[in-house]
């Protein structure tokens, strides 16, 4: 039998239906927007924590991309030292209360990012595009694809 005592505000957060609202100056941007199906389909409670907020970094992602030109890339700003930028390529979550950002930094050098979800602060970036070359990879879209899939 599980005997776990949770704080209203987990309780809440447990029982708490997916939705999101954003407001800005501009008013161009949506309000608010229709979360995925694979996002909404399964109770909050139900998933962990990484889980959840992976999902929801998917969406953040995903959305900050759409407003970018095809000049930039989203990265990351890193917290601490000279961490600097992390040019996400890639997002992954393990349960039950770890997020992974997988990348390059400027100079190119391969960058992860291990994050437990209670010391989880990510700042997006615009950054120029890696090759001018080739369009910019929008990773948000990728990720949102394979949300849809799991």
């Amino acid at each position: 039998m599980d005997e776990t005592i949770a704080t209203a505000a987990e309780a809440y957060e447990a029982d708490a239906m997916p939705r999101k609202l954003d407001v800005h100056t501009d008013d161009c941007v949506p309000r608010t927007e229709t979360l995925p199906e694979a996002v909404t389909q399964k109770p909050v409670k139900n998933k962990s924590p990484a889980e959840w907020a992976y999902e929801r970094l998917v969406l953040y992602i995903q959305n900050f991309e759409k407003q970018l030109d095809n000049e930039h890339e989203v990265a990351m700003g890193l917290v601490g030292g000279d961490a600097g930028i992390l040019r996400i390529e890639g997002l992954g979550y393990f349960d039950p209360d770890i997020v992974t950002f997988y990348g390059a930094d400027p100079s190119g050098a391969r960058t992860q990012l291990i994050q437990h979800v209670s010391q989880l602060s990510v700042i997006l970036r615009a950054v120029p595009n890696a090759t001018q070359k080739e369009p910019p990879r929008r990773i948000g879209f990728r990720l949102a694809k394979e949300l849809g899939n799991a």
